[in-house]
């Protein structure tokens, strides 16, 4: 098994996912007391999260890309960044390692097409959203990719920044993501993408009628995949 290098920390609660797929997965394929063998190096989110509302995305990425190194000087022969926001500075950290660096997205589209679906609704922080670092990533494998409208994008970035990275699920934001998850749908979408990692601590697939494609899971299974490879 190589050991995988995860960035994390963007947010914490996302990141505690990544740690327990991971070893659940490797437990899974392997059977027994095995678990994944990792190395997790974890930011702290305040000033990564300051940067990237400034819009300073090369001081960020500059951070992420020194501790990518330090993963990879502590033994890591993956790489993968736990966040799908901060892939906006995925090539400065891909060119700064030798070792393979497995991006999100490209997970994510290669499920979403072995489904049989091309156009996707996708949740995820305004950044990730409106921004093309990502939605032209899917679109150049062949994905049509649709967003909420503004006010429902504002409102998605305010929960997950206020609520979801401080581990706080609410009633009526769970609601209000089914609300947005059905004029995607109405809008010919043929499933959702959680393109922000800790949406899938509100947004559950026994409460949707279209398939849900949660990137903290498609991410880890990817990464075991390779590891085990």
């Amino acid at each position: 098994m190589r050991k995988i290098g995860l960035l994390g920390g963007m947010s914490f609660e996302s990141s505690l996912e990544y740690y327990r797929l991971l070893n659940e997965l490797a437990r899974e394929r392997l059977g027994g007391l095995h678990s994944a063998r990792c190395v997790l190096l974890s930011v702290d989110f305040a000033e990564i999260e300051c940067l990237m509302r400034a819009e300073r995305w090369q001081e960020a990425g500059e951070i992420l890309v020194g501790e990518a190194r330090r993963l990879e000087s502590a033994g890591a022969e993956l790489l993968a960044l736990c966040t799908n926001t901060m892939h906006k500075v995925a090539p400065e950290i891909e060119k700064s390692v030798s070792i393979p660096f497995v991006h999100i997205a490209d997970a994510a589209a290669a499920r979403i097409k072995e489904a049989g679906r091309r156009k996707i609704g996708l949740l995820a922080t305004a950044y990730t959203m409106e921004q093309d670092f990502y939605r032209a990533r899917l679109e150049s494998d062949g994905l049509e990719v649709l967003v909420p409208a503004t006010g429902a994008r504002a409102e998605i970035q305010r929960i997950i920044f206020e609520e979801l990275c401080f581990g706080r699920i609410e009633r009526a934001s769970g609601e209000f993501f089914q609300r947005v998850i059905a004029d995607l749908e109405g809008q010919g979408a043929e499933g959702i993408l959680l393109g922000c990692t800790e949406l899938g601590m509100i947004i559950h697939p026994d409460e949707n009628t279209l398939p849900l494609f949660d990137t903290t899971r498609i991410h880890t299974e990817a990464l075991i995949e390779l590891s085990l490879a």
